[in-house]
């Protein structure tokens, strides 16, 4: 069932018009396509407002306003920028916040002119990332679906999805990578992870990585799951040069497998179920992270 909320451009202006009246005369527009934990909207054309399509994303907010400013100066490219954090009011029940625009397509549509200068600069952000101290960050937890935590919380969602798609998967390969990824432990004091590197996330202009948005997930703790785009958006070789940027330990990168391994299961199995077309490509995926 999907209980998040629908919010209209009418319910936007009103939030604007009380809590930041300074922007009350910019037009609001809804982003599309729109995303999955926010509803976003511009304001203007220099601003986007974000506002928390269910409770379990409200945390986020607060999260992105506070930490977002204290790790945008140590990263080699633009990341999400706070501009305020608005309240619930108007019927709308949530925290909601206003962040800076930054013009890029997303890796969903922009054409990747040099794969393996992508896997550079992506390696470059997470490695400089993974390198500050995370000791005051937010651990794993709720708030970012314990990213940086530990993977056996996703155990029995796993195991069950092998169960269920049975023969139509490799179950041995599936069960042997996944107790691998459940062996080891991240040994290290916490550092910061961005929490969701997907496509939908990642900023080109010009068809470079250019910046890196949505922190909504981001937290401290095990950076594993930051590298599970190694198998999930690229092919071999920008894999292999990936991996060479970013630099971790086998047991990570055995993680990081476990975390793709973990999502592309469950993605597969609720399209199956529903038939859905998309199948396909997700197949292509669970097929280069099996083997």
């Amino acid at each position: 069932m999907d209980d998040r909320l629908t919010i209209s451009v009418e319910l936007v202006q009103r939030l604007i018009a009380d809590q930041f009246p300074q922007f009350s005369s910019l037009p609001i527009e809804p982003v599309v396509p729109g995303g999955w934990n926010n509803r976003s909207f511009r304001l203007g054309s220099e601003m986007i407002i974000r506002l928390p399509s269910a409770q379990r994303y409200e945390q986020q907010v607060e999260k992105e306003q506070r930490f977002l400013p204290m790790l945008a100066p140590h990263l080699p490219l633009p990341i999400t920028e706070p501009v305020g954090m608005g309240c619930a009011d108007h019927g709308y029940p949530f925290a909601w916040g206003i962040y800076r625009w930054i013009d890029g397509e997303t890796a969903l549509s922009a054409k990747v002119v040099d794969s393996e200068q992508f896997a550079i600069d992506l390696g470059t952000f997470l490695k400089t990332l993974h390198g500050l101290d995370g000791t005051d960050g937010p651990t794993a937890g709720p708030h970012n679906f314990y990213r940086g935590g530990l993977l056996a919380t996703y155990d029995e969602e796993t195991r069950t999805a092998i169960d269920m798609l049975g023969k139509s998967i490799d179950t041995h390969r599936a069960t042997t990578l996944w107790d691998r990824a459940l062996a080891s432990h991240w040994q290290k004091p916490p550092v910061w992870l961005h929490g969701d590197i997907a496509p939908g996330n990642l900023l080109f202009k010009h068809g470079r990585l250019s910046a890196v948005i949505d922190f909504g997930g981001c937290g401290t703790g095990d950076p594993a799951c930051d590298l599970a785009i190694a198998w999930t958006f690229m092919d071999a070789v920008t894999a292999t040069v990936f991996r060479a940027t970013v630099v971790h330990d086998e047991a990570t990168w055995d993680r990081a497998r476990g975390w793709a391994l973990w999502k592309t299961l469950i993605t597969l199995q609720k399209q199956v179920d529903a038939r859905e077309p998309e199948a396909a490509e997700t197949r292509t995926i669970l097929d280069r992270i099996l083997r």
